[in-house]
């Protein structure tokens, strides 16, 4: 990502100029060349502070005590990054919270950082693209981090699927998750129902989300027994003497699904009928527009 322009204006482009991320697992490096990359401090571990802008929500007890064991043993392998906070001998996390935690439990006194001089916008970006790359991050924060990135910094769900380097139907699906009622949300966010099973309740009123959300989790239906509960919850197209949608019709409605990334209904009779794109925010039905335009 170094000294790559990505077309975003003053969005993340300008925030990434003449910057190094290299992303692994607990590990990240935040730098304006290898000068800085190899400038490593220990910092007393008390002076540092949680990052206000830090995405994630929940931290795992069991594997932060996991890795401070592994701590113990090695010590901290990949330095924090911090930047200054407002007294002199304070700081704030920018990346490297679950090895902060961890390095606390294990006991130590200092850990190694970088310290970095940074905006409030690259700072808040910055935590929130480390904590999206990490695929331990449930789904609900991540929709959350999404969600804040396109309030924050105006980016589209285009500009974020080449920065994150996933789909822009994955960005898009994964924002549609907030939609779902506040208990479901919470569901998913303990990884009591996956990402699959939210995006299944999704075509459900409040009420017969909770009804169904509470019942997957009671009786630990997958996702798909969860998703052929909700074809029984909807009214059956015999039932209301509608036609059923033929082989083709269906696999059209899959094909268009995958394009526009949102549901895509077609209603035919005899080669005739309309097309209903669904969107669920002012941001998507922009950007639905702008691939229609584009596609003509």
């Amino acid at each position: 990502m170094a000294n790559k322009k990505t077309g975003l204006g003053r969005g993340l482009g300008a925030l990434f100029d003449d910057v190094e991320i290299n992303f692994s697992e607990d590990k990240a490096y935040i730098g304006k060349g290898d000068e800085d990359l190899n400038r490593v401090v220990e910092i007393n571990i008390n002076s540092i502070k949680p990052n206000s802008a830090q995405p994630r929500k929940t931290f795992d007890q069991e594997k932060l005590e996991e890795l401070g064991n592994s701590i113990l043993q090695h010590g901290v392998i990949q330095p924090l990054v911090l930047k200054k906070g407002k007294n002199s001998e304070d700081y704030e996390l920018v990346a490297g919270e679950r090895r902060w935690r961890a390095a606390r439990l294990a006991g130590l006194k200092t850990v190694p950082a970088i310290i970095k001089e940074l905006t409030k916008e690259e700072n808040v970006l910055f935590s929130i693209i480390e904590n999206i790359q990490r695929e331990d991050l449930n789904p609900i924060d991540e929709a959350e981090a999404i969600s804040r990135m396109m309030k924050e910094f105006k980016l589209t769900q285009e500009e974020i699927s080449k920065t994150l380097g996933k789909s822009r139907p994955y960005i898009g699906n994964m924002v549609r998750l907030l939609k779902l009622e506040e208990e479901v949300l919470q569901y998913v966010r303990e990884g009591l129902l996956s990402q699959g099973h939210g995006k299944a309740l999704l075509g459900l009123d409040e009420k017969q989300q909770l009804l169904l959300s509470r019942k997957a989790v009671k009786d630990g239906w997958s996702v798909r027994e969860t998703e052929k509960a909700v074809e029984r919850l909807k009214k059956p197209q015999k039932a209301t003497g509608k036609k059923e949608k033929s082989p083709d019709i269906i696999r059209l409605e899959a094909e268009l699904k995958d394009i526009m990334g949102t549901k895509v209904s077609i209603k035919d009779k005899k080669g005739k009928g309309k097309i209903e794109i669904q969107y669920f925010s002012e941001e998507e039905r922009e950007r639905l527009i702008e691939l229609i335009k584009g596609i003509g």
